[in-house]
């Protein structure tokens, strides 16, 4: 590879691809991206990227091909088919993809992509919509360490933390751990919250000291304001986040993995998006808390 950066493919421009795209483009990265909604390519223009009208226009050129979508069928779709990228990419190209979707899916989407002489890296990230915005993801890797290695700067300019995981597969692997750590972290933020109003403790304050000590964690300091405002516009959808509850109880029974709580917290999950509340923030799990005990909507 020259010292030329990398030509890049973006496919997927939603509440994670816009900023992480915006990051390549800051990082002096030729951007094309293709997404389903006008208004999100306006935006990737806006920014000096190029808008592509399909996913086929978008990595025939591409060094490196980006998706970033929804979940396992969105990324099937854009891979597979005669529009897809495994049929449209040129051999040599390396596919990252960074969904967060099942281990499985990435395994048989690096096998299938080895014939046509793509290389593949699962490459799915933590940190939300802020963390894509300040470019402080953490990013967790499956694939080849030549690979890997390949694309760390790429990576350097999207996220803080950067980590290669083991063979195709593992970086989804560890995301779904970290769902799994997040959604319980946040059901325990939310009783807290519950408990804490219904003694007529100062919130502000209690979520403060707590913040400083053992209890203290990355979701208490990312999510403090939305318990404190009720402020549930979405960072990380309900919906993704029984997506993924899905994924790592799935896995966990493939493996034979117990996970007593996790199982609890992801009904619960559930029980938010079955109430209509799909489309808030996944701290919107308080709601579910304050129904139970009798407060707040």
């Amino acid at each position: 590879m020259t010292h030329a950066l990398p030509k890049i493919a973006w496919i997927g421009l939603g509440i994670m691809g816009s900023p992480m795209s915006e990051n390549l483009l800051k990082a002096g990265y030729d951007v094309t991206g293709h997404t389903l909604e006008q208004d999100k390519l306006d935006r990737l223009t806006a920014a000096g990227g190029t808008a592509a009208a399909s996913v086929a226009e978008a990595v025939a050129d591409a060094d490196v091909i980006i998706t970033m979508v929804p979940a396992s069928p969105q990324v099937e779709a854009v891979a597979y088919g005669l529009g897809g990228i495994l049929e449209n990419a040129r051999a040599g190209a390396l596919l990252i993809d960074m969904s967060s979707i099942t281990p499985q899916t990435s395994i048989d989407l690096a096998a299938a992509a080895r014939d046509k002489g793509i290389r593949v890296l699962d490459a799915p990230v933590s940190g939300g919509e802020a963390g894509a915005i300040e470019a402080v993801l953490s990013i967790m890797v499956g694939g080849d360490q030549a690979d890997f290695d390949e694309a760390r700067p790429l990576f350097e300019a999207l996220g803080r933390t950067v980590v290669r995981c083991g063979p195709h597969g593992s970086g989804q692997t560890v995301k779904a751990a970290n769902q799994l750590i997040v959604a319980v972290n946040i059901q325990a933020c939310a009783e807290a919250v519950v408990f804490l109003e219904k003694s007529g403790v100062d919130l502000a304050a209690a979520l403060d000291v707590l913040a400083g000590g053992l209890a203290g964690s990355t979701v208490l300091t990312r999510k403090k304001d939305n318990f404190l405002r009720r402020d549930f516009r979405p960072g990380f959808r309900i919906d993704l986040h029984h997506k993924d509850m899905g994924i790592v109880t799935d896995a966990a029974r493939t493996v034979g993995a117990a996970l007593p709580v996790g199982a609890v917290v992801a009904q619960l999950v559930a029980s938010l998006r079955a109430q209509g509340d799909g489309g808030l923030d996944h701290s919107a799990l308080l709601r579910t808390v304050e129904r139970l005990s009798g407060a707040g909507a």
